[in-house]
């Protein structure tokens, strides 16, 4: 792919709000040739597009769909949309996503927390991109892009994050998969970028504290590093550099000695004052 999304077709899911609305605002200026916005928050979604200029901007035409991507049968019905009256997206940027901070899941959950959460963090993306990916592989000589949104999360484990982290590693490893099939089948066009970032001051992790060395990410700075590593086609991409060092000593390390290593760094108590966002509109944003 170019140095842009220029005349290419990007769809962006929690795209009303947050880090999708940025994400959506960098297609227009770059002019790509549609921009379709998904989130389930119409009021949002409606104010999105009124902002980015109306459903005509420049060379660029916004589409937007209320979808929840809770309900996965919703999604095969809006693609089919997608596709019939926009066309396939060239870009997908499976950004939407929750968190429920329960310290004690087994008694505090009785299913509303945990199944959204999977359904959203790990299954809607799947479904997602399987919708769209055969429109992505049938023209070799056009470029396409799939960035999944994952987390640090998704690398290590997290007091108050059980859910949160299981969907997000469920989410990793689905994404990099992904990424090797498409290169063993010689599908080379269609490229996956897997993003794991730490906390990020969108709201949605509000009360947590960045672990020693892990400083909170604004989004503005995570949109454009992603952005980046999307057109060069970048298999992943870990926000800040110290989450890669996270990841490597839990590698190497016994758990014992990673558990202590954690606890001097301050990763197991970075959700202690966590109290996360209104949960209206939750699947609006990008969350980490």
């Amino acid at each position: 792919m170019s140095r842009t999304v220029r005349g290419a077709r990007v769809l962006i899911t929690g795209a009303a709000s947050g880090m999708g609305r940025l994400y959506a605002e960098r297609a227009v200026a770059e002019g790509a040739a549609s921009v379709v916005l998904w989130d389930r928050d119409a009021a949002a979604l409606a104010r999105t597009v009124k902002e980015l200029g109306g459903e005509s901007q420049g060379r660029t035409r916004v589409h937007s769909y209320v979808i929840d991507l809770a309900d996965l049968g919703a999604i095969a019905q809006t693609a089919q949309r997608v596709r019939t009256e926009v066309g396939n997206p060239d870009v997908l940027i499976n950004n939407a996503g929750i968190v429920r901070g329960n310290q004690f899941f087994w008694q505090s959950d009785n299913g509303e927390d945990t199944r959204p959460t999977v359904q959203i963090n790990a299954l809607a993306p799947m479904y997602t991109t399987r919708e769209f990916l055969p429109g992505m592989m049938a023209n070799p000589y056009r470029a396409a892009r799939i960035v999944n949104i994952a987390s640090a999360a998704g690398t290590l484990s997290n007091p108050r994050m059980s859910v949160y982290a299981a969907s997000k590693a469920a989410l990793i490893g689905w994404s990099d998969s992904l990424r090797l099939e498409l290169e063993q089948e010689d599908h080379g066009n269609v490229r996956v970028t897997t993003v794991c970032p730490s906390y990020i001051s969108t709201g949605m992790f509000a009360g947590a504290r960045g672990p020693l060395l892990t400083p909170v990410l604004t989004p503005e700075y995570v949109v454009d590093r992603v952005w980046r590593a999307m057109l060069a086609g970048k298999p992943q991409l870990l926000l800040p550099w110290s989450v890669g060092l996270s990841k490597a000593l839990r590698g190497v390390l016994p758990v014992r000695v990673w558990d202590a290593v954690a606890e001097v760094f301050g990763v197991y108590r970075s959700m202690a004052g966590f109290t996360g966002r209104e949960r209206s509109g939750e699947h609006g944003g990008s969350r980490p």
